[in-house]
This record gives C-alpha cells, structure tokens and sequence, in this order.
C-alpha cells in the first residue's frame, strides 16, 4: 500500500513566505478543503496551530467540525448551518440561500465579480443585506474568488476593479444597516502572490502553502520561488519478477520487455488515487519508468526496488497525466497513512 510523508520544514518554509505577504500570520486563512488538498485534514490542522495559524477554510459543515479545535476561526464555502456556531462562519452563495439559515447565524456574502460561478450578482448587494437583516443574520464579511489569478489574460485586473467597487458599495450599505465594520477578503493564492501591497483582511491560502503553486513565467514572483512541496508518495513493492524478452506485462499486454529486466509491482493504482492517465509514460523522480497500465489496485516499473518514491511534486507528476497538482493531490484516497517528517 501506498503513504504519504508530509515534511513540516517545507510546510513552515511555505507559511513563512506567506506571512511576508501577509504581513502577518494572522491574515492567513488556511484552506482545508478535500482533505487539506490531499494532505490530511487533521494532520495539517495540527501542524497549522502548531505554527499559529488561527484561521481556516473548508468545504463542508462536516471538516469544519473535524477542526474546530484548532481554529479561532473557520469560513464554510458550501453548506448550510445547522445551529449558530462562535467559531464557524458560512457562506451566502445565491440570495435564496439567505432563508436557509437561522437566526443569528454568522455569514459571510461572496459576491461573484466575473467568474460567473457562486456568489450574489454585483447588482444583488442590496438585496442581500435586506434578506440577511430580515433573516437575523450575523454579516461579518464579503468576499470574491478570482478565476485568472494564474493566468495573465487581463481578468485578474478586471475582477480586482470590480471588486473595489463591492467595496465601496458594502461599506455604503453597512452603514445604512448599522453593521459592524465589514471585513473584506478576494485572494487566493496565485492572487496573494500577484499583489505587491497587500491590504486586505486575510487571505484564503491552498495551494502556495502545500508547495505546489504554478504561474506563468510572465507573472511568477521570487517568493513563489522559494515554495516548497510539502507531500511525498511512495509505495512498497508486492510482487518482483525477471521478465523475459518478449513478454508482455499487465492489461493488454501494453509494455512489451525489449530485453530481460526486472519488473515490480507495487500494491497502488488509480483505486488509491494514481491517475490511470499517468499510464506507459510516467517516470518518477529517481528516473525509474512505469510498465505498461495502471490498474485499479497495481502498478508496475522497471526496478526492483522494495520502496519506491512515486512523487514528491505533484507539479512535476500532473505533466504526465495532462492535469494540474489539484487534481494529483486531492485524488490521494484518505485512508493512505500519513506521516509528518
């Protein structure tokens, strides 16, 4: 079976960085979504407290209750609450939403500014703050999600424009209503390493902080230079034996041995979360090459290695199945043992 290391170092190293950006450790909001993108929800929410983080973001009422002792601070993106929570915020995705919660509920408003996915239309911000008042909502904050924070097509610069007048236009509209200072959020993390001055209330951090984020050439910044990739797989090997010339291994009889080699086969496959589209071309870190298919439970290389190292940067391991390090890391099955090194 395959396991995960998850080295702290390369995790501090990553929230140093970012707290640069920040400017300080309390404006980071950890996001936990999917199993800490594949790291492990309480194996990160331990080392994030350990480090000082006080804020997170998850998907689901479910996660956010898994990690509510270790944060002062949780924003939910896609649930409904059951009860009114001190710690545990929620997200208002559409305006019929805002019926759904009770009293008392603290919420925050995420406003859609081009992405044209959840979030309230720009010309909804009124209404929302009538509903969540007629509702008896807590309103603590409005925030927006970039869809081109890693791409340099003029629609992160959009989106920021956009954005600023949601501002201007809450703060009118918290007044109005008498709410509380509102705080105001938009980053993620190909956007946080994208702004020189940052002067936001936090920002919602997941990928930069696991190591693994990507941007174009034209827009990479030195800190993101420095990040380092927190999680490593390997897999132990099951079964070794000398293939001959000619043989044939696996499903379809896909690779064909062109000389006598050794060929192992480890106890992992797309069933645990090894993409089958990393299938025949694979190569891991260490250069040894992949035998043929990637079945449900198995994968084969050409080694004999009783410990072989899969990946230690899922950047390098979606170019080979056409895919981003999202997809690599969230697709780690949960029950993969996970061990902080």
């Amino acid at each position: 079976m395959a396991s995960i290391t998850l080295n702290k170092n390369h995790f501090f190293n990553n929230l140093d960085i970012i707290a640069k950006l920040t400017k300080t450790k309390d404006k980071i909001a950890l996001v936990l979504k999917d199993n800490a993108y594949g790291h492990g929800l309480l194996e990160i929410a331990a080392l994030a407290k350990e480090y000082g983080i006080t804020k997170a973001v998850v998907r689901t009422n479910a996660e956010a209750k898994k990690i509510e002792p270790f944060f002062a601070y949780i924003l939910v993106l896609a649930d409904i609450a059951q009860e009114s929570s001190e710690k545990i915020r929620y997200t208002i995705n559409e305006l019929p939403a805002i019926e759904k919660f009770a009293k008392n509920t603290k919420v925050e408003l995420k406003v859609d500014t081009g992405m044209c996915r959840n979030g309230i239309r720009m010309d909804e911000l009124k209404e929302a703050f009538a509903l969540c008042a007629k509702q008896g909502l807590t309103l603590e904050a409005i925030f927006t999600h970039h869809s081109s924070a890693d791409e340099e097509n003029g629609y992160f610069d959009l989106q920021k424009r956009n954005f600023q007048k949601v501002k201007e236009e809450g703060k009118r509209l918290a007044k109005e209503y008498g709410i509380a200072p509102l705080r105001f959020h938009s980053c993620n993390s190909a956007a946080l390493f994208r702004t020189d001055n940052f002067k936001e209330d936090m920002a919602r951090v997941g990928i930069a902080a696991y190591g693994c984020l990507a941007l174009p050439a034209s827009i990479s910044s030195l800190h993101g230079k420095h990040l380092r990739p927190v999680l490593s797989l390997y897999a132990d090997r099951l079964s070794l034996r000398r293939v001959q010339k000619g043989e044939r291994v696996g499903y379809g009889g896909a690779f064909e041995a062109l000389f006598t080699c050794d060929v192992a086969n480890y106890d992992f496959g797309y069933g645990d979360g090894f993409l089958r589209s990393c299938s025949h071309n694979y190569v891991t870190p260490e250069g040894i090459k992949i035998v043929g298919r990637i079945s449900m439970d198995n994968a084969s290389f050409l080694t004999n290695k009783e410990h072989l190292l899969i990946f230690n940067d899922a950047r390098e391991a979606a170019k080979y199945a056409g895919t981003i390090s999202y997809e690599i890391l969230t697709a780690l099955k949960p029950y993969l043992k996970r061990v902080v090194v």
